[in-house]
């Protein structure tokens, strides 16, 4: 079972969004992704050189446009790039210390890593009880019996929908039941792919408080949004990508303030930039080496 960690709240002057007090990790990295590179059909490059690390028992968020290759990063860590016909040319991507790279998918699942795809894909024909089952296919019986009382506690809309469709549920309780699919599996890291995508405001703060209970219960985040607000406002730290690369990365509350960040990712300050890689106070620096 995870252990329940404490949280604080507090407001941020002039914003809606409710910012979170993560739970501190006391040592190295649980996710550390290195120098990595990825190729696709041997031909596209599409990550070059991203480094990042999501410290243990924190919310880590990852920011950037379409196309900016956050997806192909979330496939290096979850063994998922041979399924697009991709593959990591240099770098590596580590669990605690320990190499994930060049291991299947469940494989990693088992070693503790699960992940949220964009688009929520939820098996629409099967029941919500049949989708949570499958989520915990690496696990035994008496372990999926656990998680499953477990992830009812967690959201109880599922509870009282659990023998419906899956497909007939809300956008929203179907990102619910994403997140809860991949909680079966009891994974100490979640990756988390656009889970606000295509949601009405009331429920994107509803998906924003359960990722923050469940980093308060002890799991480490990696949450990638173009909702730069909603996922700095429960980060610890943030980093953004364009162009398959990290431009740039520092303490959640110190991008919330930046005027570039404001600019491209707020949508309040001046127009007419093509590119954050434009902006003048644009530096680029590389945390990491080899």
């Amino acid at each position: 079972m995870i252990a329940t960690r404490r949280g604080a709240t507090d407001s941020t002057p002039g914003s809606r969004s409710t910012v979170v007090e993560p739970a501190r990790g006391a040592g190295g990295p649980i996710l550390a992704v290195r120098n990595l590179e990825v190729v696709y059909q041997d031909v596209v490059l599409v990550l070059r050189g991203v480094s990042l690390e999501v410290p243990q028992g924190e919310i880590v968020a990852l920011l950037g446009a379409n196309g900016a290759g956050k997806t192909t990063l979330l496939r290096a860590v979850t063994g998922l790039l041979g399924v697009h016909r991709g593959r990591v040319t240099k770098g590596s991507v580590e669990l605690e210390g320990r190499r994930l790279s060049g291991e299947n998918a469940a494989s990693i699942v088992r070693r503790g890593v699960a992940q949220v795809m964009e688009g929520r894909r939820i098996f629409a024909e099967l029941t919500v009880e049949e989708n949570l089952r499958a989520g915990g296919f690496t696990r035994t019986r008496a372990e999926v019996r656990e998680s499953h009382d477990r992830v009812l506690d967690l959201f109880p809309v599922l509870a009282e929908r659990r023998r419906s469709t899956a497909g007939y549920l809300s956008g929203g309780e179907q990102q619910m039941l994403a997140i809860a699919r991949a909680l079966m599996a009891e994974p100490r890291v979640l990756l988390l792919d656009e889970p606000s995508l295509g949601l009405a405001p009331r429920l994107v703060e509803q998906v924003r408080d359960t990722i923050s209970e469940l980093n308060r219960q002890g799991v480490s985040v990696l949450l990638v949004e173009q909702n730069a607000a909603m996922a700095l406002a429960i980060a610890s730290h943030g980093y953004v990508m364009e162009t398959g690369r990290v431009v740039k990365d520092g303490p959640s509350a110190e991008l919330l303030a930046d005027q570039d960040i404001q600019e491209f990712y707020l949508g309040v300050g001046e127009t007419g930039r093509r590119s954050f890689r434009d902006v003048k106070s644009y530096r680029r620096r590389k945390r990491w080496s080899g």
